[in-house]
């Protein structure tokens, strides 16, 4: 495994610890490296009202766009489950929308790790190109 896959599997887990789960005690973190270098972390964060809980993955893509980082090498997701992390559907959406070409490295706690393409995890996504198609 590349050393920068390891370097973006330790700062999810970091990332993890931060999390917010009073109701699932599901903590996950993700991480995203971007191609100018730089790297965005993100958490789970829950909300009593379940629908507004937003997931590790998005944070983490979401922090990166708002800071103008907008193209994504890879991105790592880890928990404590015992096979590796994958992403929810919202997620996977999210990824293929900014990502879907780059390395996904899922990861558990225990050191298992699964890498796909975003894309393996979401095939014919829907994306831009069906919004503009006008059909």
């Amino acid at each position: 495994m590349k050393e920068e896959y390891k370097k973006l599997i330790k700062e999810a887990e970091r990332a993890k610890k931060k999390a917010y789960t009073p109701y699932s005690k599901f903590k996950v973190g993700a991480a995203v490296l971007c191609t100018d270098g730089k790297i965005f972390t993100g958490c789970n964060i829950e909300n009593a009202s379940f629908g507004l809980t937003v997931c590790a993955e998005r944070v983490a893509i979401f922090k990166a766009i708002s800071e103008g980082s907008t193209k994504f090498e890879a991105i790592a997701v880890i928990s404590d489950t015992e096979k590796p992390c994958s992403p929810c559907g919202a997620c996977r959406q999210v990824m293929s929308e900014f990502c879907e070409d780059a390395p996904l490295i899922m990861a558990n706690s225990k050191g298992d790790v699964k890498i796909k393409k975003v894309k393996e995890l979401l095939p014919e996504a829907f994306g831009k190109n069906d919004l503009l198609s006008g059909d």
